[in-house]
């Protein structure tokens, strides 16, 4: 399964940097990364209005430029949204209780040096694979799909 990651890693990287809006998982760290067509503001705003519609909280929306700022200090636009569902995150947590340290779900949405804007978030496989996760494919497979969604839609022009 690493090898399968590695590659279509190998292959989101270059699309990546061929211009290609495409998520990207990346093998070593399991985050996903999708390329925005809006400011970091506007990407938190779409997304949380898309939770907001399909009835997932929002726990928290943290701004990382201003708590920077709020210190005398720099830093690109930077927000962490927090949410979840308790439909989706219970069968996780049933399954294995240690993936309650990663839950609820978090989106990051921050601006590269060169202006770009990006969604990330931990791929359900990566927390199946840290967790050691067992016979819970079926909502993993569901959690990945509403993640993928959510992201694509918010970072749609």
């Amino acid at each position: 399964m690493k090898w399968i990651t590695r590659i279509l890693a190998g292959l989101s990287a270059m699309a990546i940097l061929a211009g290609l809006p495409i998520a990207a998982v990346q093998a070593d760290d399991g985050l996903v990364w999708v390329r925005s067509a809006h400011s970091v503001a506007n990407t938190s705003e779409r997304l949380q209005a898309m939770f907001k519609k399909k009835g997932v909280t929002l726990f928290a929306r943290v701004d990382h430029a201003k708590g920077a700022m709020s210190v005398g200090n720099d830093l690109a636009p930077t927000e962490l949204l927090i949410f979840g569902n308790p439909k989706l995150g219970t069968p996780l947590m049933k399954c294995q209780p240690s993936v309650a340290i990663d839950l609820p779900q978090k989106m990051l949405i921050s601006e590269d040096n060169k202006g770009q804007v990006w969604i990330s978030y931990n791929a359900p496989a990566y927390l199946a694979e840290r967790h050691q996760m067992q016979g819970c494919a079926p909502v993993l497979k569901k959690i990945a799909t509403v993640l993928e969604t959510f992201a694509s839609k918010a970072a749609a022009p």
